[in-house]
């Protein structure tokens, strides 16, 4: 090798847009609602998260090919919001020697980061996995009082992604609803013809929304009423790619909870398997922060269980 110098490939400024004004979670609004996120002193409802997700598998495609659809994972902890109207660009290192990882972000087009991420093709600690053996144990919740690690759903959650399908109160759109604004579109997210696999696949932002469109049946006691957002979160795909118009099993596990001065957050770890429930087809992982001052009795509660 004649240089020694790291090479990143950069894609183009997009506008994502917002498509949860309307969310609801616990009968209230959401904060990517504008007027409950400016409550809480955001400036407006902010896009969600995965959202961003679909600036970075052209990347991943440049660099890996299909098989990154089949076996890839994108690993990301959120850092900055954006709200509609901001543009952002993706990035991602070039892999040097045969490396199955490489470290990605996006950026505001002023530079502000967005999300910091690893990409990965196979076997190697991602991002996710780091921060996570990193963490302390949290020693004062109040509103994830009754939520223990290892907890899990008391039954499997059936779920599929048809491409006019609404899927629900946390994401009122249909697959169909989002191509039209996706950031990057694909004709293999719609088109068998030009899909390598012969079939639609479902994008990678959208298999959060598929593994979250039942999670209200896990029945996790969280105390509410109150406000969460995304901070962490990790889409790897095992046997993929996922299938429009596919039945898959869902099962759900809590698998940390932490805590920082404004937010206490459980990590659920996801796994989606086939429609019979025997192979583990992806897994995604991800960190719901809840705002403090968003649960009413907070500072009561916190005081009286510290005595």
């Amino acid at each position: 090798m004649s240089f020694d110098t790291p090479l990143v490939l950069q894609g183009p400024l997009r506008a994502p847009r917002q498509m949860l004004g309307d969310q609801e979670y616990g009968g209230h609004a959401s904060i990517h609602d504008d007027a409950m996120a400016e409550k809480l002193g955001f400036r407006a409802g902010p896009i969600e998260g995965p959202t961003h997700f679909s600036l970075f598998p052209p990347l991943m495609d440049h660099i890996w090919g299909r098989e990154w659809f089949e076996h890839g994972c994108f690993s990301a902890h959120y850092q900055n919001m954006v709200v509609e109207g901001e543009e952002v660009r993706a990035s991602a290192e070039v892999p040097r020697g045969g490396s199955n990882m490489v470290r990605a972000w996006a950026e505001k087009a002023d530079g502000t980061s967005v999300l910091e991420a690893s990409a990965s093709l196979g076997a190697g600690q991602t991002l996710l996995e780091a921060r996570l053996a990193a963490l302390r144990p949290a020693e004062h919740l109040v509103i994830l009082a009754d939520l223990k690690v290892g907890m899990t759903g008391p039954e499997d959650e059936r779920v599929r992604m048809d491409p006019d399908q609404h899927m629900g109160a946390l994401y009122p759109f249909s697959l169909n609803q989002k191509l039209a604004v996706i950031t990057e579109p694909s004709p293999w997210y719609s088109d068998a013809a030009a899909s390598p696999w012969g079939r639609p696949i479902i994008p990678l932002e959208m298999i959060s929304v598929l593994a979250e469109y039942t999670s209200h049946r896990a029945r996790f006691p969280v105390k509410g009423p109150a406000v969460g957002l995304f901070a962490d979160q990790e889409i790897r795909l095992v046997d993929g790619p996922l299938f429009v118009g596919d039945d898959y099993v869902i099962r759900r596990e809590i698998a940390a909870l932490s805590e920082s001065r404004r937010t206490e957050s459980f990590w659920v770890r996801a796994r989606i398997y086939d429609a019979s429930g025997a192979t583990l087809k992806a897994e995604m992982l991800l960190n719901h922060a809840t705002l403090k001052d968003s649960y009413a009795p907070y500072a009561s509660e916190s005081a009286a269980a510290r005595g």
